[in-house]
């Protein structure tokens, strides 16, 4: 498979450093950015790369000659004025044949392209977006996905302020079929702008791909700091799912929002005050915050599935504007008691993903490749702490919400503390020196 790399930014976001040079030649601990890119993708088994220059692009083919160094191949073609980030591979068109991989040249990444690739093999797409949380959604183009990982549309940065959307972010990642072709035209354009909204527009399925592997731009001084930062401590690497991940899973009800019987509103949504900084805390450290959380509003007829969906994407905003965020969550519509009018009897069911059941953490354990033995389920309830005995999680019991006063399992935690902030804090301490 080829991979094209966009790279001809001029990097006027990082001043001085872009002055003789163009943003991809940028150095992150010793390494240009692109060289960060082509061993990586060596390390994938990618070695047939395309890289198209633009700004200052002579100095990246001197720089980085035909590729024989790194063990790849490159090839280099440079646009005679901006294109955009979509309107530079019309020069492809004629070239590219098969499914291709596409990326920016100032992201670093370490992602498991095999699982990415037979993905998007999977969907049969003409567009493949890996997409993902981060810490500044605020200026993030976001993108809409339904249940079944179809993109529905797109939330352009900067235009999205105020609305309850989900932290799901274009990571400027993709696997793209040589059809995407026919939307591209010789003149300025950009995919989430123009290419792939054409795409859904004429019928075309594109498919979101959702993982919590390292990937970030590297556009401004603040952002190299932290990637810089994030490849000397092993981060980077250590985020790719060929690899198990350690996670906290944290249930939602009275541990990450304040307790109210049968929320069924996003308006009822508050955050207990230190939990976005327990996320966020989190976030940093390399584990996964994962939410599991039992709703049986639906089954209750309390709220529709959308009415849910929009109380978790207020959640997702409040986080956000902490610079917070989950990596996934996984919810339980079922349960099991019957009877009432009301109901819906479809939900009304004896399940094996409510709490303390195990299918949601299994699913997220598939997922993510999560290690559970090296993992931590917190919560407020005993049902949470059974089913961390139940998939072999060390277990915290909280004080905020219910504080495992609902003696519904006669179980005791391997900690308790008083509330969220204080549990991470503590464990992340512990576990990680």
């Amino acid at each position: 498979m080829k991979t094209v790399i966009i790279a001809g930014g001029k990097g006027t976001r990082l001043g001085d450093l872009t002055t003789h040079i163009p943003k991809p030649l940028v150095e992150i601990n010793g390494r240009s950015i692109l060289e960060h890119q082509i061993r990586f993708l060596k390390k994938e088994g990618l070695t047939d790369l395309i890289i198209l220059t633009g700004h200052l692009g002579e100095k990246i083919s001197t720089c980085l000659g035909d590729g024989s160094r790194f063990g790849v191949q490159i090839t280099y073609f440079q646009e005679e004025k901006p294109l955009g980030t979509a309107g530079c591979l019309h020069i492809l068109r004629d070239i590219i044949r098969d499914d291709f991989l596409l990326l920016y040249g100032d992201v670093i990444l370490d992602v498991y392209l095999d699982r990415l690739i037979a993905f998007h093999q999977a969907k049969k797409g003409i567009a493949t977006l890996f997409v993902h949380p981060n810490d500044h959604p605020q200026d993030s183009d976001l993108v809409e996905v339904d249940a079944e990982d179809r993109v529905t549309g797109f939330l352009p940065k900067n235009a999205h302020q105020g609305l309850v959307a989900d932290n799901l972010v274009n990571a400027a990642l993709y696997v793209l079929s040589p059809s995407i072709f026919d939307f591209i035209r010789p003149e300025h354009s950009d995919f989430i702008e123009h290419v792939f909204p054409a795409a859904l527009q004429y019928g075309e399925t594109l498919s979101a791909y959702r993982s919590p592997e390292y990937i970030k731009d590297a556009g401004t001084p603040k952002r190299l700091d932290v990637v810089s930062r994030h490849l000397q401590q092993g981060l980077v690497s250590r985020k790719n799912l060929r690899l198990p991940q350690r996670a906290f899973f944290l249930d939602r009800d009275g541990t990450l929002n304040e307790e109210i019987s049968l929320l069924h509103h996003q308006d009822q949504l508050t955050l207990i005050p230190g939990v976005a900084e327990a996320v966020r805390a989190i976030n940093q450290s390399g584990y996964l915050a994962i939410c599991v959380t039992n709703q049986s509003v639906i089954a209750r007829n309390l709220c529709s599935l959308k009415d849910l969906d929009r109380i978790h994407k207020k959640m997702s905003l409040l986080l956000g504007e902490a610079g917070a965020f989950l990596d996934r969550l996984y919810f339980c519509p079922h349960h099991p008691d019957g009877g009432y009018p009301e109901e819906r009897a479809e939900y009304k069911i004896h399940c094996d993903c409510r709490k303390p059941s195990p299918g949601m953490v299994f699913q997220a354990q598939a997922d993510m490749h999560v290690d559970l033995s090296q993992s931590i389920m917190i919560g407020d309830r005993t049902g949470d702490i059974e089913l961390g005995r139940n998939t072999g999680m060390k277990t915290v019991l909280l004080e905020t919400g219910c504080g495992g006063l609902d003696g519904k399992f006669p179980v005791i935690p391997d900690y308790r503390f008083s509330k969220l902030l204080e549990a991470v804090t503590s464990l992340l301490d512990k576990h990680d020196h």
